[in-house]
């Protein structure tokens, strides 16, 4: 878990995993994205949702161009690939993953965003992806989680003409599900991961894992997946109890507060 740009703090149930490179705006080396996918692989035991912040002003700019190197088309490739599995392992991993936005939320900064499961702005944020004014494209998932954010066209917009979004439109485009005044995210997104690590383990992994591939099958072979899902979950120790608390008067009924 140690790596002098990435940090890791234990909150009881939650962890805050935090990109630690303010001098480069945060930006994203391959040995930033590796310790990622080595924290997500390894996360302590009794951990059931984690906060991902930046250090300083900035969420994360992308790429750090200046590692940048040339590659032909069989390494580019493969440096892709690299990119995907880490940040599968953010998506698809074991907890429910909170960002936590603020300032620059660009390029390959806004990759990981899109690969956690809720995201918090706070009003600094601002969104970009400038790899197409630059000559390269998006190589660490992007094309495929940022258009179920914001769709397709929104995405070649910003790609083709640099178009920034600020936080508020930000927002209202889809990248984030909350926006918040400066400086809190950071406390809203722990509110959040709390909030969901009382939630039943097997609930939040299949809304993790079943939902999103749900949503891109055929209907009916859809439904007959949420209908598998809903019979596991609902046979899991955890729901029964919940439930039986309910029935009995011992949990909240949801209110409009």
């Amino acid at each position: 878990m140690t790596h002098p740009d990435l940090s890791f703090e234990r909150q009881d149930d939650i962890a805050i995993v935090r990109l630690n490179r303010a001098a480069k705006r945060n930006a994203l080396n391959d040995g930033l994205i590796l310790a990622l996918r080595d924290c997500f692989q390894n996360l302590p035991e009794g951990v059931r949702a984690v906060v991902v912040d930046g250090a300083g002003e900035h969420f994360c700019a992308g790429l750090d161009l200046s590692e940048l190197k040339e590659r032909d088309a069989g390494q580019g490739v493969l440096h892709s690939r690299m990119w995907h599995q880490a940040l599968d392992g953010v998506q698809f991993g074991t907890v429910p993953v909170v960002a936590a936005l603020h300032g620059a939320v660009v390029g390959g900064g806004l990759e990981l965003a899109s690969a956690c499961h809720i995201r918090v702005a706070d009003e600094t944020t601002f969104y970009a992806l400038p790899e197409g004014t630059r000559g390269i494209f998006v190589g660490g998932g992007g094309s495929v989680r940022i258009p179920k954010l914001i769709g397709v066209a929104r995405m070649t917009d910003m790609m083709m003409t640099g178009r920034v979004y600020k936080a508020a439109e930000g927002e209202r485009a889809g990248f984030a599900q909350y926006l918040v005044p400066p400086g809190q995210a950071l406390a809203k997104a722990i509110e959040l991961a709390q909030r969901i690590a009382t939630n039943a383990p097997l609930t939040n992994y299949a809304l993790m894992h079943a939902l999103p591939r749900i949503a891109e099958q055929p209907a009916d072979h859809g439904l007959f997946t949420e209908a598998l899902m809903a019979g596991i979950a609902q046979d899991a120790p955890a729901a029964k109890e919940r439930v039986r608390a309910f029935l009995e008067g011992r949990a909240a009924k949801v209110s409009k507060d």
